[in-house]
């Protein structure tokens, strides 16, 4: 931080490090796999490369990552040591509190990049088709407030999966139309995708092993099964 606590406390100092703005997701980003910068950042869009490019390097100096030299290509990537892999728990305990106790579905908070780049890699890669599969999401009813784009393009090619926001060449396989903040909450959980399903915001246009077999791609948030107590806010819907 550019100005400590001044404690001599454990708190205090855990906090130096961890509490920073958008420390927390990247923590998530490197705890869910990502290892690249550019990957990193896509879980974290609204942040500067360059706020992002200090991160790093304030948390290699604190003995959270380590950095090295990419083995194919120009740049480099970042692990956790084993003092970073302690912040797990945390960020799991602060994910579960999330999903406990926050409205989760608030138009301000709706990405469909973000949403699509964790449909990405919370896919059952086993479950998926065996020959290339291109699946293209439209979403509508997208908040005034959405920047970015509304078409994505999922790229399966067993065990990859690949995001493209532009139109990768290739025949569509599944078409799936959907209700911007209906998608987000099946992901999250809240709703099962059965329901969305028959209510008509989420379509699905394809063959018929496709369409049956799509709902089993999903894994969900990690978070979805963090049951939500009676005194907790509801979802917004």
């Amino acid at each position: 931080m550019e100005r400590g606590y001044g404690q001599i406390c454990p708190v205090a100092m855990a906090s130096e490090v961890f509490a920073q703005r958008w420390t927390p997701i990247i923590l998530r980003e490197l705890l869910a796999g990502s290892c690249r910068f550019n990957d990193i950042w896509r879980g974290a869009p609204l942040m500067s490369r360059a706020l992002l490019a200090r991160r790093l390097r304030d948390l290699e100096a604190a003995g959270v990552i380590r950095s090295v030299p990419r083995s194919k290509g120009r740049g480099r990537e970042y692990h956790l040591t084993e003092a970073g892999q302690e912040f797990r728990d945390v960020i799991e305990r602060l994910g579960a509190w999330g999903q406990r106790w926050t409205v989760r579905v608030d138009p301000q908070n709706l990405d469909a990049g973000f949403l699509m780049w964790n449909l990405r890699r919370r896919m059952a890669r086993d479950r998926l088709p065996p020959s290339r599969t291109v699946v293209r999401f439209d979403f509508r009813r997208i908040p005034s407030c959405h920047r970015g784009p509304r078409t994505f393009w999922l790229l399966l090619e067993r065990p990859e999966v690949e995001l493209c926001i532009e139109d990768p060449g290739y025949e569509v396989d599944l078409y799936v139309e959907a209700d911007l903040t209906a998608l987000a909450q099946a992901w999250l959980g809240d709703v099962p995708f059965s329901s969305v399903l028959r209510s008509g915001d989420v379509e699905l246009t394809g063959s018929r092993t496709l369409v049956r077999d799509f709902p089993t791609w999903w894994l969900l948030s990690p978070f979805a099964r963090v049951p939500r107590p009676s005194g907790a806010h509801a979802a917004a819907s």
